[in-house]
């Protein structure tokens, strides 16, 4: 089956959207699906407004559509809501195309956190409920994120979960933070507002704390913390490596969907502290992974308790194989009576030895 996925959010950001959308194009080829991704990399880019790590593809409707053509795809998936989505939506609505659709992030949150301005969250969900509307299923990570969007309005919600590669987040002999004060504490993700990082930073539990990951209040949080250790980025079997070393992960957003990065250190033999709010509540289920608590002085603490092994044994539970059945399952044929017929005689290669992006 030829699957189209069109993302804005793609190589080389680090975050869990690019983990998620990665894994599942790895597991759908591994299947004998053909896949084309349909992302910002080889095209012209524009730095999105207080993100400059995340770029913007600038390119035309009829690129796009002229694309979306030429693949001929028999699903199409639309994976964020950004210039491509919203141009690769229009070429589907304009011919009758089915498709589907995904809900990662909470954006209108993300958004007042930087123009706390009146009404601006509602306008921006109604921008998002315009978006997914015409969608045969709109997939979302965990149930409390589908009973919070069936509450604004919107419409055939099935659940996508989350998944974590086990042979890389796994326990390690090395310990990155030999000589260093414990317990030593790590938060990881994009340093940036709508993460709460100070609400970690301002945690006061004896111990070392580390913060992997960069972002636009990455230099700010530097210079008004000089005691916590920012390591910018870290990846692959760097970033294991060093989850495995901590002793509690802590997790301080309140705007997460889901949180895969709990998944990757709780694989790590890492118990996770958490606010008992969306994403949180979904992922760590019974007292053996982590500990959820509106203080997190506290969450902390009673974390550091856990047994490393009980963590471990629960994150092999999510695994990339079911992530790909539900996105596997949730595929719908786009119309075949105005469906872009190819040639007869045409014929099109399986692809599955790279990344399958769109120049």
């Amino acid at each position: 089956m030829r699957i189209l996925l069109v993302t804005d959010a793609w190589h080389p950001q680090v975050n869990g959207v690019v983990r998620t959308l990665t894994c599942t194009m790895k597991g759908l080829r591994a299947r004998g699906h053909e896949v084309m991704c349909l992302t910002p990399q080889g095209n012209r880019t524009i730095a999105m407004p207080t993100y400059p790590e995340i770029r913007l593809a600038l390119v035309t409707p009829a690129d796009i559509s002229r694309r979306i053509k030429v693949f001929d795809p028999e699903c199409i998936h639309i994976a964020t809501e950004g210039p491509l989505g919203w141009m690769a939506r229009r070429h589907c609505m304009a011919l009758g195309l089915a498709f589907t659709t995904s809900f990662h992030s909470r954006f209108p949150e993300m958004l007042v956190n930087r123009l706390p301005v009146p009404g601006l969250e509602r306008m921006a969900y109604a921008l998002l409920r315009r978006f997914h509307a015409p969608a045969a299923a709109t997939l979302v990570p965990t149930p409390t994120v589908i009973r919070r969007l069936a509450n604004l309005g919107f419409s055939n919600l099935k659940t996508w979960t989350r998944g974590v590669d086990t042979e890389l987040f796994k326990p390690s002999g090395t310990d990155m933070f030999e000589g260093v004060v414990r317990p030593v504490m790590l938060c990881a993700g994009r340093v940036a507002i709508e993460k709460n990082i100070e609400a970690f930073l301002k945690a006061d539990v004896p111990g070392s704390k580390v913060v992997v990951g960069d972002g636009p209040q990455l230099a700010d949080l530097k210079q008004r913390y000089p005691l916590v250790a920012f390591t910018g980025y870290r990846t692959g079997d760097d970033l294991a490596r060093t989850m495995a070393s901590a002793d509690v992960f802590v997790f301080p957003s309140r705007t997460d969907t889901f949180g895969l990065v709990m998944l990757e250190a709780l694989a790590c033999g890492v118990p996770v502290a958490a606010y008992p709010v969306e994403g949180p509540i979904d992922v760590i289920t019974g007292a053996r992974a982590g500990v959820l608590d509106v203080n997190l002085n506290r969450a902390i603490s009673n974390a550091l308790r856990l047994n490393r092994q009980d963590c471990i044994d629960f994150a092999r539970t999510f695994s990339w194989d079911r992530v790909t059945d539900q996105f596997e399952a949730s595929l719908v044929p786009v119309s075949r009576n105005t469906r872009h017929r190819r040639r007869a005689g045409s014929k099109h290669n399986f692809s599955t030895g790279n990344t399958g992006s769109v120049a």
